[in-house]
C-alpha cells in the first residue's frame, strides 16, 4: 500500500488551491490515489463556500492520518497563511508559508511518509522577495533533495524532454553541447527503466536545424555534438537514434518508433505535446532521489478565484507520481 501523495499549496493567489479542491472532488471519479494538502486549512476553506462547492477540510497532524480522512474530507497539514489572500494578487507575506509548503513535502517525501510529492505552480516574483534565489521548483528540489534534475512533459501520447528550457533561444543554442545531451539521456533511459517499467528503452534525439542540418547544409550542429553524443550513447548501451527532423518525429506513426523524445530547446518540445493533449500534460522532474510530478500549467491569474480552473493536469500529475512510485516498489 502506497503512502499518501504531498500536494503542495502553491502561489495562494493563483488557481492551486481550486485544482486541489476539483482533484478532490473527482477523486472517485478519477480513481485518484490518496493525497493530502499542505495548505492553509482556513484558506481552503473560505475558497470551498466562496465557489460553492460542498467539501470538508479536515486538519491533519501526520500523513498517515490521510487515508481515513480521505474518502469524507481534504486532509490538509496546515501552514497557516500570515496575509489576506485575494484572487490574481500576490501577497509577497505569504511567500514564506508557500516555500515551507515545499520544504515539508521534500522532507515527507524523503522520509517515506509521503511516496511522492506534486507541487501547485509558484509565483517565482514572489518566492524572490524573501531571498529565494532559485529560478523554479527544480532547481531548489536538486539542491534540497540531490540529484541531477532533468525535466520531462508528458501525456498518454508522448513523452518529451527539452535539454534547455527557461533561456532565450540564442542563449539555449549556446548552451548545447555532446556531454549535455549525453549526461541527460542516461538519466531519461535510467527512469523509463526505474519509473515507467520500461526494460528497454527507446529513445529518439531531435535534431536542432531544419531537416536535421541536412548534412551540414543547413547548420553543422548536428554534426558537430548531436551525432557524436548519439554514438557514444549507443556504445554505452542505450537503444537511441537520431537526429531526427522535428517536423516528422511527432506524427502518429513516428511515436510509436520511440518512447521518450530528447529535444533541443524548450519550444521544440513542448509545442507537440502541448498540441496533443494540452489539458492532460504532467510535468515530471527525473534524476532526483524522490518523485515530483507538477501539473503543466502556471498560476493563471486571470482566471483565479472564478472556478473555471481545468484540473485535469493536476489529475494527471497525481496519477503519475502514484504509478512511478508503484514501478518503484516493484523494482
Amino acid at each position: 500500500m502506497l503512502a499518501p501523495i504531498a500536494l503542495t499549496m502553491g502561489e495562494p493567489a493563483g488557481i492551486g488551491g481550486e485544482v486541489t479542491l476539483k482533484a478532490w472532488l473527482a477523486r472517485r471519479d478519477a480513481n485518484l490515489p490518496c493525497f493530502f494538502a499542505i495548505d492553509d486549512p482556513d484558506r481552503l476553506e473560505r475558497l470551498s463556500r466562496r465557489l460553492n462547492w460542498p467539501i470538508k477540510i479536515k486538519p491533519i497532524d501526520d500523513p498517515g492520518e490521510a487515508p481515513a480522512v480521505f474518502g469524507h474530507a481534504l486532509p490538509v497539514l496546515a501552514r497557516p497563511l500570515p496575509g489576506d489572500v485575494t484572487p490574481g494578487v500576490v501577497n509577497a507575506q505569504n511567500a514564506p508559508a508557500v516555500i515551507s509548503a515545499i520544504d515539508a513535502a521534500i522532507d515527507l517525501t524523503l522520509s517515506g511518509d509521503a511516496c511522492a510529492m506534486v507541487t501547485n505552480p509558484i509565483n517565482k516574483h514572489a518566492l524572490m522577495t524573501t531571498g529565494f534565489k532559485y529560478a523554479g521548483h527544480t532547481d531548489y528540489l536538486a539542491e534540497r533533495g540531490g540529484g541531477v534534475p532533468v525535466m520531462m512533459l508528458a501525456c498518454p501520447e508522448l513523452r518529451v524532454v527539452p535539454l534547455t528550457v527557461h533561456a532565450s533561444l540564442r542563449d539555449a543554442i549556446d548552451s548545447l553541447n555532446a556531454d549535455l545531451i549525453v549526461e541527460k539521456t542516461k538519466i531519461v533511459s535510467a527512469a523509463l527503466s526505474q519509473d515507467f517499467g520500461i526494460s528497454t528503452p527507446r529513445i529518439v534525439i531531435a535534431g536542432l536545424n531544419p531537416h536535421a542540418g541536412e548534412r551540414g547544409l543547413l547548420g553543422t550542429e548536428e554534426l558537430d555534438f548531436i551525432e557524436p553524443a548519439i554514438e557514444v550513447l549507443k556504445r554505452s548501451g542505450i537503444s537511441v537514434r537520431g537526429p531526427v527532423p522535428s517536423d516528422t518525429m511527432f506524427h502518429d506513426s513516428a511515436r510509436e518508433n520511440y518512447d521518450a523524445a530528447i529535444c533541443m530547446y524548450h519550444d521544440q518540445a513542448l509545442i507537440p505535446i502541448k498540441t496533443l493533449d494540452f489539458f492532460n500534460g504532467v510535468n515530471i522532474t527525473l534524476g532526483l532521489n524522490f518523485i515530483r510530478t507538477s501539473p503543466d500549467h502556471g498560476t493563471a491569474f486571470e482566471i483565479a478565484g472564478t472556478g473555471v480552473a481545468d484540473e485535469r493536469s493536476l489529475v494527471a500529475a497525481l496519477k503519475t507520481a502514484a504509478s512511478m512510485a508503484r514501478q518503484r516498489q516493484i523494482e
